[in-house]
């Protein structure tokens, strides 16, 4: 069994604050050890369930937070960005039977994470085919598009709700849920206990219906903070101003989408 793992931080356990995700600030390292244990923890599921290959993206600010020399020997990891629109899913293709997805957040503009967001701060909303569109949302899709099964989802609270229903082998494991400028969270251990034993069950299941198929039409809304971005980006190609904050890109091929990205949030 061949399994993909893209990892995030923002929705490991207990991290609260933008200080804990920048490397080079005092608060990081301890985000950095949790984000590590969090996606061992998936590995060793993994690994119980029959992987013998796993290959981890490290899909967070520079990708470089994960330590490598932690996590089990059948594990290869990506570090840094290649530039491809595939981003936090880099290296995904048809030979894997699945993906996971461990230290995922909610979408820009929900209130149940401090450090919400879909790639970029400057936004305050973004939706794809009227649905809240959040890096899990971007990037399941782009897994999905290579025919590999979404199987599980661990991060905040509000994030799982916003995306119980977009894959029907989903698992999950919610870590922390949030108000305003705070969270609360489960313990770090139970949190990688539960990480690892959803992992496992989520790759024993029958992974025959396990797929999802994309639609033939995408519309891409972003809601930027100021005009000013909202404006300047209209004029990538494909996207028109859609209102004062906002533009919209319709289109039929899902990777117009994920290279949009790259550019304008």
């Amino acid at each position: 069994m061949r399994v993909f793992i893209s990892a995030d931080i923002e929705g490991t356990t207990f991290t609260t604050l933008w200080d804990e995700t920048e490397r080079g600030k005092d608060l990081y390292p301890a985000a950095a050890r949790q984000m590590t244990a969090e996606v061992k923890a998936a590995c060793e599921g993994a690994i119980a369930a029959g992987a013998d290959y796993i290959l981890v993206n490290d899909a967070h600010d520079e990708a470089i937070n994960l330590d490598v020399s932690q996590l089990p020997e059948c594990v290869e990891v990506i570090r840094g960005w290649s530039g491809s629109p595939l981003s936090m899913v880099d290296g995904i293709d048809d030979s894997f039977d699945a993906v996971m997805f461990v230290g995922y957040h909610a979408a820009a503009g929900r209130i149940g994470n401090p450090l919400s967001h879909t790639h970029s701060t400057k936004t305050t909303s973004v939706t794809l085919n009227g649905k809240i569109c959040s890096e899990f949302l971007l990037y399941s899709w782009a897994c999905a598009a290579f025919g590999v099964p979404s199987v599980l989802l661990c991060g905040d609270k509000t994030l799982i709700d916003d995306s119980r229903d977009l894959h029907p082998a989903l698992h999950t494991v919610a870590v922390k849920d949030g108000l305003g400028g705070c969270t609360k969270s489960i313990n770090p251990n139970l949190a990688c206990r539960m990480i690892r034993e959803m992992a496992e069950k989520a790759l024993s299941q029958d992974l025959t219906h396990a797929g999802i198929t994309l639609p033939k039409h995408f519309v891409f809304e972003v809601s930027y903070k100021e005009h000013r971005d909202a404006v300047r980006r209209s004029f990538y190609p494909g996207f028109t101003l859609l209102d004062d904050h906002t533009i919209r890109m319709e289109t039929d091929d899902f990777m117009d989408v994920l290279r949009a990205v790259q550019f304008c949030l």
